[in-house]
């Protein structure tokens, strides 16, 4: 299973790295060493959404829509080339000094299906991850980082953060204090 998921993320590497985005992180280069395998991605200069809502809690329409708008077109080129990318939080978008956000940290982002897919990891931000990813075999698609992609909507609309999907399951009031 190791070996299998090192060629995975070399794999995963390669592709992520013929991505040409001004909104998905560049990845300059990949390689195997120390038994491992890493990428190595641009060092943009900026802070994440989560310090900027942490300071400066519920943005104003256009500054949400500035900021989501291209980290949406981003992700579609992502989902079109049959990406996930599993961790979509407002610490992983991150904005640029001139304003143009990124979307960062494709650590957990997988090939979705395919005839080499094995059971998915289960990786989750409570309150960002659909319930499918709370489980290995969760039936996971670009729906599933709409869905996170929602959460970081919620978050900066509300000032809270989303409740878990497991929550909503039980009683699910994230409409109620939205309309509030």
């Amino acid at each position: 299973n190791y070996e299998w998921g090192l060629d995975r993320f070399i794999q995963e590497a390669r592709t992520l790295a013929k991505f040409s985005h001004p909104n998905i992180v560049r990845v300059n280069r990949f390689f195997e060493a120390n038994g491992t395998s890493y990428m190595v991605m641009d060092y943009e200069a900026g802070e994440s959404l989560y310090q900027i809502l942490r300071r400066a809690p519920m943005p104003e329409e256009a500054t949400l829509k500035n900021i989501l708008l291209p980290v949406l077109d981003g992700l579609q080129v992502v989902h079109q080339a049959g990406f996930l990318h599993r961790d979509i939080k407002p610490s992983n978008v991150f904005i640029r000094e001139n304003g143009v956000p990124l979307l960062i940290d494709f650590g957990s982002a997988r090939l979705t299906g395919g005839s080499t897919s094995k059971s998915r990891t289960a990786i989750v931000s409570p309150g960002y991850a659909p319930l499918e990813q709370y489980t290995s075999s969760g039936n996971q698609g670009p729906w599933s980082d709409i869905y996170a992609l929602s959460g970081v909507i919620y978050r900066a609309v509300t000032g809270e953060n989303p409740p878990d999907a497991v929550r909503r399951m039980k009683a699910d009031n994230a409409m109620t204090v939205l309309a509030t």
